[in-house]
């Protein structure tokens, strides 16, 4: 039987499917409902004989990925940055054509797998992704109650706590009160925020206490219950880094290299990984070199390169170092040992 090679192009409501041979002619060319089952017995209709199906990362891949693998599909998922590079090489940009692209990568092999990640795994990111977005909403409210404020000549302040911001609200409501009425939507909906930030955090942190790799994580000073849970989230299983200069390479810490003959530049950080995870690292990072009262090496190394390269510098090469060693501590299954 002869061997045959799928892509997948894939969006919302359909998928466009394209068959190729081993030596890159298209056998079938067509498209079907986006679900996993119809796909399958698509596959199982118009592909006999196959040896791999690709598709690009998207909404919709873990989905598709654990549904056909569960068919015994044999999978993969591609990084879509680098499939776009070899897609755009066409003239015309089409579904049809791009699910023949990628159906041409699934042959020859020129493409980079990319893990998917388990359900749980995705269970315990949407609990921290639906926390990000309640913090991310409660600070663009606060900021607009500040605005709002101001342009009556009433200003907040510096309020820490919502017990000094009611307080400070109802000195500012005795100089305008027709003002109370018309914030009074916007103060409950930043407290009811709050209420829901509270209980989220404290799930979460009686989640990361109770899990042993993440207990064992935050024995590392300035690593907090949601840095430990982002970096077992999105790392998953530490031996698929060979490195612990890896994992920082991962979370986009690792600076840009620009190299060619003579010339060998090193820029900024990548910023190609989980922005997630890079930004509880550098959170980590800052809590290090400016909350943390006993001494370490790598808070020593860190405000000693704060000296000389500023604070924002050091703070992303403690990240990088943090994520290093937190590699090194759940793969070697030890707590973090103070020097």
């Amino acid at each position: 039987m002869v061997e045959v090679y799928v892509g997948l192009d894939v969006s919302d409501k359909s998928t466009h499917l394209c068959v190729v041979d081993g030596s890159g002619n298209v056998i079938w060319s067509g498209a079907c409902v986006t679900d996993p089952e119809v796909i399958a017995r698509t596959l199982e209709r118009r592909a006999p004989g196959l040896k791999r199906v690709i598709l690009e990362t998207g909404p919709l891949s873990a989905f598709l990925y654990h549904g056909l693998f569960e068919r015994e599909v044999p999978v993969t998922c591609v990084c879509a940055r680098h499939a776009k590079g070899v897609l755009s090489a066409r003239v015309n940009k089409s579904d049809p054509h791009d699910a023949e692209g990628l159906a041409q990568m699934a042959r020859t092999g020129w493409f980079k797998a990319v893990r998917i990640k388990a359900e749980a795994t995705h269970m315990d990111r949407a609990r921290l992704k639906i926390r990000e977005q309640l913090i991310e909403a409660h600070r663009a409210m606060a900021g607009q109650l500040r605005g709002l404020l101001k342009l009556f000549g009433l200003r907040l302040g510096k309020v820490t706590t919502p017990g000094k911001r009611r307080e400070r609200l109802v000195a500012l409501f005795a100089l305008k009160a027709e003002l109370e009425p018309i914030l009074k939507p916007l103060i409950e909906s930043l407290e009811a925020l709050e209420v829901q930030i509270r209980r989220s955090s404290q799930q979460l942190a009686a989640q990361a206490a109770a899990d042993p790799v993440t207990a064992r994580l935050m024995t590392v000073p300035g690593v907090g219950p949601i840095t430990a849970l982002v970096f077992k989230s999105s790392i998953e299983d530490p031996g698929r880094f060979a490195r612990g200069e890896d994992a920082g390479a991962f979370a986009g810490l690792a600076p840009r290299r620009n190299q060619s003959g003579e010339r060998d530049h090193k820029g900024r950080i990548s910023k190609a990984g989980d922005p997630m995870l890079r930004g509880a690292l550098y959170e980590a990072a800052n809590s290090l070199l400016s909350r943390v009262k006993r001494t370490c090496a790598l808070q020593a190394w860190g405000r000693k390169l704060a000296e000389t390269k500023g604070p924002k510098r050091a703070r992303v090469a403690v990240a990088r170092k943090l994520a290093i060693l937190l590699h090194r501590l759940w793969l070697s299954e030890t707590d973090f040992r103070w020097a």
